[in-house]
């Protein structure tokens, strides 16, 4: 172990990392990670609200922005389901609701009816957006992670990893959903001995 990596595991051992959701040093990986997630969804939806607004003047929430490009991947055409299970999405009325953000900026354009299915395609105007941000996204954020020593070759682990991740909390999702029980309400706290009013 080089000096710099013993010296940031001394430091890390004097850090106390346990609280009620990390109790055993596996729960501290587990909760360090799902911190790291929800920093890095924050920042990443920051992001792709900056790097949006800097080719439009529309002001989108990540997974809105999220949306536009997925319906713009492959130059062909996608459904709600297929956006909700390329996202991993089971609140449909939320996408809805993106979906006619969208429609309305006119980035996308919508076809077909409820019998035949519908079917969501990105306008010539969307396509300009998602292909403009495709350039800023290289400027500036590819950039900035090609300059990272190291970084590129760890990022298809760091994928893999979250792949997994989310694997393993659906299953676990699975199972809390399966048994969970009914919980009674909680006993009404006694009432405190004290001087009777009269």
């Amino acid at each position: 172990m080089g000096r710099k990596n013993k010296q940031i595991s001394e430091v890390t051992a004097t850090v106390d990392r346990g609280w009620h959701l990390a109790r055993t040093p596996l729960e501290m990986d587990v909760a360090d990670i799902e911190y790291a997630l929800m920093r890095c969804y924050e920042a990443f939806g920051r992001w792709q609200a900056e790097c949006l607004a800097s080719v439009i003047e529309f002001s989108a929430s990540g997974p809105e922005n999220a949306l536009l490009h997925i319906i713009g991947m492959n130059e062909r055409p996608k459904t709600i389901r297929d956006l909700a299970h390329m996202t991993n999405r089971e609140d449909i009325p939320n996408i809805q609701y993106s979906l006619r953000k969208l429609l309305k900026a006119k980035l996308i354009t919508r076809t077909g009816s409820g019998r035949s299915g519908v079917n969501y395609d990105v306008t010539a105007l969307g396509r300009r957006v998602i292909e403009r941000y495709a350039d800023i996204r290289s400027a500036l954020l590819i950039e900035a992670v090609s300059r990272v020593p190291k970084l590129t070759g760890r990022l298809a682990d760091s994928a893999h990893t979250l792949e997994l991740m989310t694997g393993i909390y659906e299953q676990a999702a699975r199972t809390a959903a399966t048994h969970r029980r009914r919980h009674p309400l909680p006993e009404p706290k006694a009432a405190r001995p004290g001087k009777s009013r009269g």
